[in-house]
Formats: structure tokens, C-alpha cells, sequence
């Protein structure tokens, strides 16, 4: 079709241009995320509202650094020219191109022989010798050499510049990036070590960086300029408190842990900034699972898991998922969720209990180290002992779980505890007067039971002993809300890192972390 011409002609160009295109992006998607079926990479074409093109010409700017290809630099030239991983395998590539539809055959004359071995090593150098020779001053030519024989190896093209390697084997001072580039020179302006004329020279360079634009007026380096020198200003302080001491310290039973176990500063700029980003699939995926779990134990929807997975497909689409394939793995984790909940719901278990409420929301007020804190909070499920105790039930749907120890000092489930000897079950039907607590647990609606404990198909049940009030078990409890309440009223939100730190979205930001120190030194 494509001899023709004519308009039948540029059509079957066209085609023949998107199914290289086709498989072109398919290869691209192989080398970065690995093999995920058809299916997927259709998907994800057919989702994006762009189509990808790494390799588009852009507008050219001036005083800048020009990437590409030693194809596309035929013809140019410039003082300096870095040629980079220059590596045996990729520097010749000695592979077949576009191999499934073999468009480099196509010819004017028809299909032509595939290239040799040979011609394609000669060609290859041809493309090295055009590289190399774009510099009119300096050349600079990189490549790596593992230690062992099998891996990375520069290329044998190296030997035919006539010029012996240099190898580098001590990592460099400092990344090799702008902002690492910006943040030396910042430290050597300030640095009292420094000479004065190497002060002055940090300082216009610095100035030079300052005064970059692109074609919009937009500053390229905006760390450059003073102006953004976060870390050099005194720290400010307001002159009326964010919190009256006269009233009570607001806090929920998750501000608590987060405080208590985690990074007070994430607190702080997720809580009381209110910087968090939007919901994630996540906390969509948590609370969907909540919901349903709530109305079965309330009664309102029967204990029954087709309607329970009717009613999950009515509400799964409103979830935005980063592709169809973690959709379809989340809703089948759902499904086994709601599954492990129901056989916990309804199984007779040995404890004796009932459930006495659901979504439970309490306010009571604590005296805690001279403090006064007013914990509020909703509990997942509480159950009515045939001690007579209340035990409080909460739901997790998260892929981690703490270790036993962490349990037994878990801040949240002993605010429950504390909550319900303070009052927070008042009124409750099924308990006479005020109960003492008789424990809290964790229920881990993702994560199965241990094979002792019934196996994956039911939940993990983590237990916290009771907190009794009569041989003063629990201060440990009251010390983590007197010291929490301090920090809060006293302004102190310092970073704590850990493992909370891989999902904080704050990092940028965080004096505790590379990336925010970037920022702040």
C-alpha cells in the first residue's frame, strides 16, 4: 500500500510509523519497569492523555548545555564535548535494530540484506569518530570499570583515541548536581575559614546563578539569591501562643502515637499546618474497608460477603489508583479484607463477647503531668465482657504491623483505655455504670492470622493486657500525654527520623533528612 502514494499511500505510511512507534515504547517500558504483560502497557497507552516522547526536539537556550545523540550532532560543533558511558555493549551496540519489524532493511529498492557482524562494528565506530570529533577544544570521553570481569567494562573504542585513560577511583566531593553546586557555595560565603578572595568569588558565582532566566523570566536557580537562604534567618516567634494554657490540649488518640512513637514535626506540618497532600488510594482503600465493617457489626448491612462486595464495587471506581493493574490488586485485597472480618464477625470466639458499639466517638477531658488534655477520638468497635469489662476493637488495613512490645506500649489503644475508665462509654447500653477496661486489641484486616492462630484466613490479632486503675497500671500512658501536651504547648516540634520518614511527605523540608538539608544549611 505504501507504493501507491497518494493519499492511500501516506496512510500506510502513517500506520507503519505508529506500529514502529508501537513497539519502540514497548521497549522503552521493558528496560524501565520490567516485563508486565500486554494487557497493562495498552492500558497505560490508552490512559495517557499525552502520548510520551523522550526524544522531541526543544527550543534552544543560550548559555546552556545541549543532550543528545551522536546522530543528531552531525554537522554541529563546540569548544567542549563529553561523551559519556562509553561502555562495552552500548559503545559499539553490536544488537540488531528494531529486530520484530526490521525497519532498517526498508530500502528504495526493497527489503535488503541485514548487516553483518562487521558492517555494524564499522558503522559504530563511524558514529564514535563523528561524536568525538564535534569538540573544537576539549574532549571528554567517560566509561566505567567493575572490578569484576563480568561486569561493566569501558568500551574498545577508548584504545583508538591515543590517548591514555585517567581512571577516578575516590568519589567526587559533592554531588554532582545544581543544588549540591549551590549549597557549596552558599556554605563558602558564610565560611570564616575561607579567604576573602575566595568568599568574593563564591559570591559571584553565586550571583551569576541568581540572575538565570529561561524564556518566561522564571529564575532557573532560584536557591542562588539570598533571599532564599532559609537557613541563615533567626528563627521567628510569634508573640501570642498557638494554644491557650488556660484550656485543655486538644489531641486525638493517632495525634498521640504520632507524637509519642513517630516525628513531632511531622505532626505538626500534616496537623496543625494542615499540609498534608489528598487522600491517598491507600487511606481510600482503609476507609471503604471501615465503613463496610462498621455497617455489618451495626447491623445495617447483613453479614453476607456478596453484598458486601456489591456494595465495595459500587464505591471501587471513585478510587484513584496510579494504574488498572493496582486497582484490580487492591480490590482483590479488599476482598480478602472483608472476607478475614467476616469470619472473625461471626466465628464463636472463645472470649465470650458482644459487640456494644460501633464507631464510637468519645470526649473526655485528662490530667496528665500538671496537664490538662482532652483526648476525642471515635472507636472502631467496643465489645461487652462477661466480666463485665469493655474491650476496645480497632481496625487496621495497613501492610505492616508492630512487633508484640510495641503492642503492649501502643499510645493509641492505651488512650482508648484510659478513655473508657474516664467516662467515654457512659450511657452505653449493656454496661452497668462505669466499666473498667479489659484490654484493647488490634485487628489486622489485611494481614492474616499466624497458622497457630487459624491461618491466613482469618485477621492478625494483636492484644494489649488491661490498664487497671487499681494498682496504678498505665502511668507510662500519662507521662506520653504530659510530654506530648508540652511539646505542644511549649512550641516543640522537632524532626525524629525512623522508619516513618519513608512515607512522610514533609522530607523535602526536614532539617533531618539530605533533601531538607539542602534547604536549611
Amino acid at each position: 500500500a505504501a507504493e501507491r502514494g497518494g493519499t492511500a499511500g501516506r496512510n500506510a505510511d502513517r500506520d507503519l510509523d505508529a506500529v514502529c512507534a508501537l513497539f519502540a515504547a514497548a521497549a522503552r517500558a521493558e528496560e524501565r519497569v520490567g516485563g508486565r504483560g500486554a494487557l497493562n502497557f495498552l492500558e497505560e497507552l490508552d490512559a495517557q492523555d499525552i502520548a510520551g516522547d523522550t526524544i522531541a526536539p526543544r527550543a534552544l537556550r543560550p548559555d546552556a548545555v545541549r543532550l543528545m545523540t551522536a546522530h543528531r550532532a552531525k554537522g554541529l560543533q563546540w569548544r567542549l564535548v563529553v561523551v559519556a558511558g562509553v561502555q562495552e555493549g552500548l559503545w559499539p551496540d553490536l544488537r540488531r535494530r528494531g529486530s520484530l519489524l526490521e525497519p532498517d532493511r526498508i530500502g528504495r529498492d526493497g527489503l535488503a540484506e541485514p548487516l553483518t557482524p562487521g558492517a555494524m562494528l564499522a558503522e559504530e565506530r563511524r558514529l564514535f569518530y563523528v561524536a568525538a570529533t564535534r569538540a573544537a577544544d576539549r574532549l571528554v570521553v567517560t566509561a566505567v570499570r567493575a572490578a569484576a570481569e563480568d561486569g561493566d567494562q569501558p568500551s574498545r573504542f577508548l584504545t583508538e583515541l591515543g590517548v591514555e585513560p585517567k581512571d577516578v577511583t575516590a568519589r567526587p566531593r559533592r554531588p554532582l548536581s545544581v543544588s549540591a553546586l549551590v549549597a557549596e557555595l552558599r556554605a563558602t560565603t558564610v565560611d570564616p575559614r575561607a579567604t576573602p578572595a575566595l568568599r568574593e568569588a563564591a559570591a559571584e558565582r553565586l550571583a551569576a546563578l541568581a540572575a538565570l532566566r529561561d524564556d518566561d523570566g522564571v529564575p532557573l536557580v532560584p536557591a542562588a539569591h539570598p533571599h532564599r537562604w532559609w537557613g541563615l534567618y533567626e528563627p521567628t516567634r510569634c508573640e501570642v501562643p498557638l494554644r491557650d494554657r488556660d484550656r485543655p490540649v486538644a489531641l486525638s488518640g493517632s495525634a498521640l502515637h504520632q507524637l509519642a512513637t513517630a516525628c513531632s514535626l511531622q505532626w505538626f506540618l500534616g496537623r496543625e499546618v494542615k499540609a498534608e497532600p489528598p487522600a491517598t488510594a491507600a487511606q481510600g482503600f482503609g476507609n471503604v474497608v471501615h465503613v463496610l465493617a462498621d455497617e455489618v457489626a451495626s447491623g445495617g448491612t447483613p453479614a453476607d460477603l456478596s453484598v458486601l462486595l456489591e456494595r465495595l464495587d459500587s464505591v471501587w471506581d471513585s478510587l484513584a489508583f496510579d494504574a488498572p493493574w493496582k486497582s484490580r490488586q487492591e480490590r482483590e485485597n479488599a476482598r480478602a479484607a472483608l472476607e478475614r472480618f467476616l469470619r472473625w464477625h461471626v466465628m464463636e470466639r472463645d472470649l465470650g463477647r458482644e459487640t456494644a458499639a460501633t464507631e464510637h466517638d468519645f470526649d473526655v477531658t485528662l490530667e496528665a503531668g500538671g496537664h490538662r488534655v482532652r483526648v476525642r477520638g471515635s472507636m472502631d468497635r467496643v465489645e461487652h465482657g462477661p466480666d463485665g469489662r469493655a474491650y476496645v476493637v480497632d481496625f487496621k488495613t495497613g501492610r505492616n504491623k508492630p512487633t508484640a512490645a510495641e503492642v503492649e506500649r501502643h499510645p493509641q489503644l492505651a488512650v482508648y483505655q484510659l478513655a473508657v475508665r474516664e467516662g467515654a462509654l457512659d450511657g452505653v447500653e449493656g454496661f452497668e455504670g462505669r466499666p473498667e477496661p479489659g484490654g484493647a486489641e488490634l485487628v489486622q484486616l489485611r494481614i492474616g492470622a499466624p497458622k497457630r492462630e487459624g491461618g491466613d484466613e482469618l485477621p492478625a490479632v494483636q492484644r494489649q493486657r488491661a490498664l487497671s486503675s487499681y494498682d496504678g497500671d498505665g502511668e507510662w500512658v500519662g507521662e506520653l500525654l504530659a510530654d506530648a501536651a508540652g511539646r505542644v504547648l511549649d512550641e516543640r516540634f522537632t524532626p525524629s527520623p525512623g522508619r516513618h520518614c519513608d512515607t512522610c511527605s514533609f522530607k523535602g523540608a526536614c532539617s533531618a533528612r539530605p533533601e531538607g538539608r539542602h534547604i536549611v544549611e
